[in-house]
């Protein structure tokens, strides 16, 4: 723990450096290691996470009255009852929590296929245990409140644009919150601290490796509509060869005598 708390004051001291090719071409790399496990399991998972959502959405709300709301082509929450935009904010919250362990289980399964180690089904949900899903959780929690919360009280005042804009940039800020819990054994707000500071050093270079990772994950719609999910799983590779270039990785004797302690 020691050696990777030093690594990130020296950090936030002195910068680092981060050349744009390399650090693309490491996450292309990783990328071509996990991209058919990682994209059939995205598509399955997906497949359930959809019915699931379905099948509740069917049961407690009129479908009737949201299928209204969709004709023309546009859709217009004002259309739709009080109590469904209140149960689907706070499911949308909810969802988005639970699901972030599952997220950071393709971070494992990008560090298995960097380091030649074997993954399964069970790698995807690795970090649903304790001391890691108290952090994540928590983490997670705190960004997508704040940055729902500034949205929606700047939507409210008629600001949309601008409250988009300050969610997408926290969201932008603390995307290496995740890694650094599973990664670095930091707890969540000192994660989130730490995600800023570090990001907050290479702004530019690092917005423009998210952008391209985003466009190449994109790349799916083109094809078919199946091919986008097994190019998203490059997202994760990206977000694994940024942390590998800014602070890097402990011998794995090391990491396995670290745990996180819980929260």
């Amino acid at each position: 723990m020691k050696s990777i708390q030093e690594k990130i004051e020296r950090i936030k001291t002195n910068g680092y450096d981060l050349n744009f090719g390399n650090v693309f071409e490491h996450a292309f790399e990783n990328y071509k290691k996990i991209a058919l496990y990682a994209g059939l399991m995205l598509l399955v998972f997906s497949i359930l996470f959809v019915a699931v959502l379905f099948e509740i959405a069917i049961s407690f709300f009129d479908m009737e009255t949201i299928m209204e709301s969709l004709k023309g082509g546009s859709f217009n929450p004002e259309n739709l009852p009080k109590d469904f935009l209140l149960i689907y904010t706070g499911s949308v919250l909810l969802i988005t929590i639970l699901i972030s362990p599952f997220q950071a289980g393709f971070l494992k399964m990008a560090d298995c296929g960097e380091k030649g180690e074997e993954f399964h089904v069970s790698t995807i949900f690795e970090y649903y245990k304790a001391p890691y899903l108290t952090q994540i959780l928590f983490s997670t929690l705190l960004v997508t409140l704040m940055g729902s919360g500034l949205s929606l009280l700047l939507d409210y005042t008629g600001i949309k644009f601008v409250g988009s804009l300050i969610a997408i940039t926290l969201s932008f800020l603390t995307f290496l919150s995740i890694p650094l819990i599973v990664f670095g054994n930091l707890k969540a707000i000192e994660s989130l601290k730490t995600s800023i500071a570090i990001v907050s050093k290479q702004p530019l270079v690092l917005l423009g490796l998210l952008i391209v990772a985003g466009i190449a994950s994109m790349v799916g719609f083109i094809g078919c509509f199946v091919g986008v999910f097994f190019t998203i799983p490059f997202m994760y590779s990206m977000n694994y060869a940024i942390y590998s270039a800014i602070i890097g990785f402990d011998s794995k004797s090391e990491l396995e005598e670290m745990e996180p302690t819980e929260y």
